[in-house]
C-alpha cells in the first residue's frame, strides 16, 4: 500500500482515524498521547483507560472527540510507562493491528505516528523502516490514504530517509523541475 511522510501536530490532522502511540495501559502521557489528549480534551484519556490494559502490539479505539477525525486508534507498541521499551516485534505488531482495526472500522484515511520511538526508547529511523514495510505489506480492505507524521524537522528528515520517500521526492522535485 502506498503511503505518505508528512508533517505536523498529529492533533490538528483531519483523518477518518488517528493512530496513538500508546503503551499498554492505554493512559494518555506525553508525546503523542499527550497532544491526541490536549486536543480531543479528558475524556478520551478516561475512556482509553477504560478499555486498557492490552497486550503489547494490541489496539483500542475510541471516539475522537474534539478531534478532527471519527476514532482515535490507541496502538500499545510499548509497555507500560517505566516498564521497558519498544521492540521491533512490537511496532510490527501494533502497525499492522492498527492498520486492520481501521479496516475493520471502515476507515479510508488514517494518519498514524513513528509507533514505539521517542519515550518508549525504539531507534526512530529502525522504528520507522518497520513501520513502512508494514504499511507497504498490508493490503487494505477500505483504507486508500495513509500519512505516517513527523513532529519535527528532524524526525521528518529520519523518518523520510528510513522509509526511502527522500528519495522518491526528490524524484519527484526533478520531474516537476523538467516540466
Amino acid at each position: 500500500m502506498e503511503y505518505d511522510v508528512i508533517q505536523g501536530d498529529i492533533a490538528a490532522q483531519s483523518a477518518d482515524a488517528l493512530v496513538n502511540a500508546a503503551g499498554t495501559s492505554l493512559r494518555m502521557g506525553s508525546g503523542v498521547a499527550g497532544a491526541l489528549r490536549r486536543g480531543a480534551g479528558e475524556e478520551i484519556n478516561e475512556e482509553a483507560m477504560e478499555n486498557g490494559p492490552v497486550d503489547l502490539g494490541e489496539v483500542a479505539v475510541t471516539d475522537a472527540y474534539d478531534l478532527e477525525a471519527d476514532y482515535v486508534i490507541h496502538a500499545a507498541a510499548m509497555p507500560h510507562y517505566g516498564n521497558g521499551e519498544a521492540t521491533a516485534e512490537s511496532i510490527r505488531d501494533a502497525t499492522r493491528n492498527a492498520l486492520g482495526k481501521a479496516d475493520d472500522l471502515r476507515c479510508r484515511s488514517l494518519v498514524m505516528p513513528a509507533l514505539g520511538c521517542g519515550v518508549a526508547g525504539f531507534d526512530l529511523a529502525a522504528g520507522a523502516e518497520i513501520i513502512g514495510e508494514e504499511i507497504e505489506r498490508y493490503e487494505p480492505e477500505t483504507l486508500e490514504d495513509v500519512q505516517f507524521i513527523a513532529y519535527s524537522d528532524e524526525e521528518y528528515d529520519t523518518i523520510r530517509a528510513a522509509t526511502g520517500k527522500s528519495e522518491r521526492s526528490e524524484m519527484t522535485e526533478e520531474s516537476k523541475s523538467d516540466r
